[in-house]
């Protein structure tokens, strides 16, 4: 085989990443992904890693930072790997390579966050003997916002 995985550093690799992180990423549009994945690597150091073989093959958005809990550590927060593609090998190839980043930069941990449903990527982060340690919790503020301004509206008019 003839994967080799980069780091994306310039908009066209950026840019090549996107079809295969669509995939997983639905409602990120093509054309703010460039914007996105720049603002959030200069915000909180996000990072894009890709598997090619003859095109992108397995895409991974991840960073490193450091909690007070679990010290310092390597976040996957994107990984995917493109339809057609999948049990090729590639996404474990990826994952692989995260691993050995974070113990490079001297990383304690490996995090990732996945959602209830996905079942079929529970059974690969099991199978490269990931721990379930947590609950993740969220509050769309989203939401809660058009609630709110709901409430006020109707009492305005009253």
């Amino acid at each position: 085989m003839n994967e080799r995985i980069f780091l994306a550093k310039t908009d066209d690799e950026i840019q090549d990443c996107y079809a295969v992180m669509a995939e997983l990423r639905p409602h990120v549009q093509a054309n703010e992904f460039l914007v996105r994945v720049r603002r959030q690597s200069e915000n909180a150091g996000y990072q894009l890693a890709y598997l090619t073989n003859r095109g992108v093959k397995a895409v991974a958005g991840f960073r490193i930072s450091e909690w007070l809990a679990a010290g310092k550590y390597l976040c996957v927060e994107d990984l995917v790997a493109k339809s057609g593609e999948r049990s090729k090998g590639y996404g474990g190839i990826l994952f692989d390579w995260l691993v050995e980043h974070a113990r490079e930069n001297s990383c304690e941990q490996i995090h990732l966050v996945s959602r209830v449903s996905r079942f079929g990527a529970h059974r690969f982060y099991l199978q490269k003997r990931m721990n379930i340690e947590a609950h993740y919790f969220s509050l769309d503020l989203r939401e809660q916002t058009k609630a709110v301004s709901e409430i006020f509206k109707r009492n305005r008019s009253s």
